[in-house]
């Protein structure tokens, strides 16, 4: 037995006895219990229970659903503190591990401590440890190494949070353990944090998977966040009755129970809507989505507490007319970046969502696609309008500059420095919006003070010992893979996390639909030497829709600002376009001119341009082989190339392919 398990035991053997400790008074309550109640001895140092794979498949086959549904939030946990040496338990209400995730590299001294599928954490056989005090208490709690009460669990971290089922009884416990940690137990409360959201989410999840056929109600204390981060959840039935709740709901409700009702024991499930509220089951349809979440205010009965909610109507069923609610209203500055593209629609309407958040965006899509113009419109549709946005190109910036351009300086902090010292672009930023473009070129010492600013919300200059309070809303962007920069070594996981609270993804100029609107609008922004406006020629825009644009929206407007420069009249002709350019204009111009519609001979002459030449277009061949295979069975082909049907329909668009269905030779 090692020094400090003996100094353990004492401690122990004390505590039973009743004397004063430092310790939590739910770690000293739960010593006391395993002598008292369980009947532990302090002094056997106890081998874990590690179950039979039999025994294990019966646990892990009465929690599959929920296993199920909570698989998607476990990982996602796990991407998260993985980097810290944690490992990840999901256990059943008895204690038994019925899922992990950790180093395979580390299997077996995991399994030596207990933290590996199948492990037994019950209070009763493992003592004090994190998971059986949950499930004893009810309450998300750490138990810090020597908090364990059996001394082979003194090196140990474990951190766990209860989850429950929709009517209230504890369904699961997550836990992340550690095999070394720090000695401070402070150093775990952040990890606290992690698992008591991460619990709240697979709640939420399976209470809306397992009543998917009812009304579900999403409230939260402030409209910014009742869409995408409720607090509270319920299921309630067409009649207005309580059908389940995740546990924040379910604590909400019983405080506003009466005194009688909570003496009585009166449940919670089965009881109407409006007993809690001020509404009833006919009133959910006014708090969807398609109004503003200002205006979809609610008030607790009893208290008359402000929440804000959002509903999510049961689907239709069979002879029941569903009126879809209208579309809401994007604000200008978004709805001013498409036409009619469904993708653009879909982008900017999770935008208009999120623009007045303290949410970090992260936006996505190939050089040249337009991020940056995002990043302006949702600036521009938000409440920090009026303040400044700063761009910062990130791959533009020295090395060995970037740090003072960034946080700025004081007068004198090294040689060189400006006399006056110098603001950095964070702090002008102060109030508005901090774009970082293609941040996954950003240097990695760089990113660990960007982690900094972003955490503490505070920036300390060069040559400043004291930091500077900043408040910015962060918006970053860039073209690379920042999942494969992580694994690569390129970029820190943790900042990734802190720029990801909602990511948009940018199509490619050529899946766009708008292709001939976006082309119109750029061309009416230029004018001639005379201040005239310029216009295309139907030769001309035939080309430019024939072209695959691998620069996006930045390669078509040098192209067109190319055009304006050397057109000789207002009057863009295919002379006149860039060299790369003129050879699609000369096919299309053999097309048009035997009388086919602009749009038409684009694509007809797409399918005949030499490699070099051609857009995008890897997999034509194998897509019209797939749908001749299939007799021109789109959803038949989809299945055979496992893609989504409207993925197959937008290359059909890309390819040209599409003319065969106008023609009535494709079927759905």
């Amino acid at each position: 037995m090692r020094r400090d398990q003996a100094a353990h035991i004492d401690e122990l053997v004390r505590a039973a006895g009743g004397a004063a400790t430092r310790r939590d008074a739910v770690i000293q309550e739960s010593w006391r219990r395993c002598v008292s109640e369980h009947r532990l001895d302090p002094e056997v140092l106890r081998e874990p229970c590690i179950l039979t794979a039999t025994r294990l498949r019966e646990h892990q086959d009465a929690m599959e659903e929920f296993t199920h549904t909570a698989r998607f939030g476990v990982e996602t946990l796990y991407r998260q503190v993985a980097g810290l040496g944690y490992v990840l338990l999901l256990t059943d209400a008895k204690g038994i591990t019925v899922d992990f995730i950790g180093d395979p590299t580390f299997d077996n001294n995991l399994m030596r401590a207990g933290l590996y599928l199948g492990a037994d954490w019950n209070e009763q056989h493992a003592g004090t440890c994190a998971v059986g005090t949950c499930i004893h208490t009810g309450e998300a709690l750490v138990v810090h190494q020597t908090d364990h009460f059996d001394a082979t669990h003194i090196p140990l971290t474990c951190t766990a949070a209860p989850v429950y089922d929709p009517f209230g009884a504890l369904a699961a416990v997550l836990d992340i353990s550690a095999l070394r940690s720090p000695e401070p137990k402070e150093s775990q409360f952040l990890a606290l944090q992690f698992v008591k959201g991460f619990a709240n989410k697979i709640e939420t999840a399976n209470l809306v998977s397992r009543f998917r056929r009812e009304w579900i109600v999403k409230l939260a204390g402030s409209p910014e966040f009742v869409d995408v981060e409720p607090s509270y959840v319920l299921a309630v039935d067409g009649s207005g009755r309580l059908l389940g709740f995740n546990n924040a709901a379910r604590q909400l409700l019983l405080r506003e129970t009466s005194t009688e009702g909570r003496a009585a024991g009166r449940g919670l499930v089965g009881r109407r809507l409006g007993e809690f509220f001020q509404l009833e089951v006919d009133d959910l349809p006014r708090f969807s989505h398609a109004l503003p979440a200002a205006q979809r205010l609610v008030r607790l009965a009893g208290s008359g507490t402000p929440l804000f909610a959002a509903t999510l109507a049961p689907p239709s069923r069979p002879g029941r007319p569903v009126v879809e609610p209208a579309a809401p209203a994007l604000p200008a500055p978004l709805a001013a970046l498409f036409r009619d593209d469904p993708a653009m629609r879909q982008v900017t309407a999770r935008a208009a969502k999120l623009v007045n958040t303290q949410m970090s965006l992260l936006i996505t899509g190939e050089t040249g696609s337009g991020k940056e113009y995002l990043a302006k419109a949702i600036h521009a549709a938000g409440a920090r309008a009026a303040r400044p946005f700063v761009p910062v190109n990130c791959a533009a910036l020295p090395e060995s500059l970037v740090e003072g351009e960034l946080f700025g300086y004081e007068a004198g902090a090294f040689t060189g420095a400006a006399a006056r010292g110098k603001k950095g672009l964070v702090l002008e930023a102060d109030g508005g919006t901090l774009f970082l473009d293609e941040i996954g070129d950003m240097p990695l010492p760089l990113q660990t003070r960007l982690l900094r600013v972003l955490a503490e919300h505070e920036v300390t200059p060069l040559g400043r010992s004291k930091p500077v309070p900043v408040n910015i809303r962060v918006i970053a962007a860039t073209h690379r893979d920042l999942v494969d920069e992580i694994k690569a070594g390129r970029f820190r996981e943790d900042l990734y996390f802190r720029i990801s609270g909602a990511v948009l993804a940018l199509p490619a100029l050529r899946e766009r639909r708008d292709l001939d609107w976006l082309v119109s609008r750029l061309i009416a922004g230029r004018c001639d030497a005379g201040g005239a406006r310029f216009s295309l020629s139907e030769a001309a825009r035939a080309a430019l829709a024939a072209h695959g644009w691998p620069g996006n929206i930045r390669e078509l407007a040098n192209a067109l600002d190319y055009a304006c420069a050397v057109a000789e009249s207002g009057v863009i002709g295919v002379d006149d376009l860039p060299d790369r350019l003129q050879g699609l204009a000369a096919g299309c111009a053999v097309d048009f001119a035997a009388g086919a519609a602009p749009e038409m001979a684009a694509r007809a002459f797409a399918s005949r341009l030499p490699c070099a030449l051609a857009p995008p277009s890897a997999g034509r061949d194998e897509l019209i082989a797939a749908l001749a295979a299939q007799g021109w069975n789109v959803s038949a082909a989809a299945r055979e190339l496992g893609l989504d049907r409207t993925t197959v329909h937008r290359r059909m668009r890309r390819f040209g392919l599409v003319a065969l269905r106008q023609g009535g030779s494709l079927a759905s």
